[in-house]
């Protein structure tokens, strides 16, 4: 089978979930004999400059990159305001990405194309008019409904006006575009209800995130010395930010006054200024960490406070494969089938995370039970392989369908 994955930004290096969602997929499907290839834009913000292919890419048979400047213009917000049109989406609708695409769909047949992402949306005519490929929708997020939660816990009132006005734009072409697929791919069951409240009649298929473990086996050193947090993920994603902000200003002040030698370490790409140079009594700012697997394997406790956001959280996939004892919110914790106080801690409330981590301390070293519970829920869960196989066939039970 012969697959074509188009995606908004070049999955490398493998430091966030998107990466990791496309990474894991992808190789599962090549390593179960699919021709997988890949078109991806080569963003000024997350700009791949080199000229060989990472290792990590070997299992493309074919990667094609094309330049693409979506930097935030103010002129063009206000353009998109003017025609009504999604301004999230228009960033990505890139005439350089759709000569691309028709150059290779006019060279090579395909199976399927694989679309990583609402923001792949537009170019569908070129992949109807071109080729008899089947069209997949793989759908990491309800994209508006990240902006919807942000937009509440917006305080600045003409912010909070424009955030919802691109969020309802986003909303209405998100609902368009629902019943024009093959096949659409929700990362949760949630995801897939909340489609089909929007008016979505197509085919669905629920789809986690499968991970690849490149970690290695969990160890537990981590939890025979005195407890510490962290945070780790990309603070140019809206949703890390705003919870990490929260979890600083509401709940730091009293968890240090209360357990005045808890350090907490953040680590993140793409991180604000006003982060990098936070100063805060024990609280430890690394930036971007060069070993992941080691920066979340130092501390046995992982702090995922998120307030908005959709889909599934890679990172706290890759805290319980790595055996770490996550704190999440309900929010972070939406599609991952993990039990609160059993594989890890729930908590929404500047008063929950401190009560769960005070939980966490006073368990001592047992608290190790906890990750060690996280790490038999991810392989019982979320191995990429398995999962892999189970789309593998529902693609060629798709293509089958339409030779018929």
């Amino acid at each position: 089978m012969n697959l074509l994955v188009l995606t908004k930004k070049f999955p490398f290096p493998l430091k966030d979930g998107e990466s990791l969602a496309i990474h894991g997929l992808t190789k599962s499907l090549s390593e179960l004999g699919c021709r997988v290839s890949l078109l991806a834009m080569n963003t000024s913000k997350h700009y791949f400059a080199g000229t060989d292919l990472p290792e990590e890419m070997d299992h493309y048979q074919e990667v094609r990159t094309v330049a693409v400047d979506n930097a935030i213009s103010p002129v063009d917000a206000v353009a998109n305001l003017v025609r009504g049109t999604s301004y999230h989406i228009s960033r990505f609708d890139q005439d350089t990405y759709r000569e691309a695409l028709s150059t290779w769909l006019r060279e090579a047949t395909f199976d399927i194309v694989q679309l990583e992402t609402l923001y792949l949306a537009p170019y569908l005519s070129t992949i109807r008019r071109l080729s008899n490929a089947q069209v997949v929708m793989r759908s990491h997020n309800v994209e508006h409904e990240i902006w919807e939660r942000c937009s509440e816990n917006i305080g600045f009132a003409p912010k909070r006006w424009y955030l919802r006005h691109l969020t309802k734009q986003l909303r209405d072409y998100e609902r368009s575009q629902l019943n024009q697929y093959d096949l659409l791919l929700p990362i949760t069951p949630r995801d897939k209800k909340h489609f089909e409240r929007l008016g979505c009649r197509s085919e669905t298929f629920v789809l986690p995130i499968g991970l690849e473990t490149k970690c290695g086996p969990p160890t537990y050193d981590s939890y025979a010395t005195a407890p510490s947090l962290h945070f780790i993920g990309s603070l140019d994603w809206l949703p890390n930010l705003e919870g990490l902000q929260w979890f600083l200003n509401d709940v730091w002040p009293q968890l240090h006054a209360r357990f005045p030698d808890l350090e907490f370490h953040i680590a993140g790409r793409n991180m604000p200024h006003a982060i990098q140079q936070l100063r805060m009594d024990r609280v430890v700012v690394h930036g971007e960490v060069a070993d992941s697997c080691s920066f979340v394997s130092a501390h046995s406790i992982s702090v995922v406070p998120l307030l908005s956001g959709s889909g599934m959280r890679a990172k706290i996939l890759e805290a319980m494969s790595l055996g770490r004892t996550v704190i999440t919110t309900t929010v972070g914790l939406e599609g991952i089938r993990a039990r609160n106080r059993r594989d890890l801690f729930i908590a929404d409330t500047a008063a929950q995370f401190l009560l769960a981590i005070e939980d966490c301390i006073r368990r001592g070293r047992k608290l190790e039970q906890i990750g060690r519970n996280a790490h038999a829920a991810f392989h019982r869960h979320y191995d990429r392989r398995e999962l892999a196989q189970r789309l593998l066939e529902r693609y060629e039970q798709l293509v089958m369908a339409e030779r018929v």
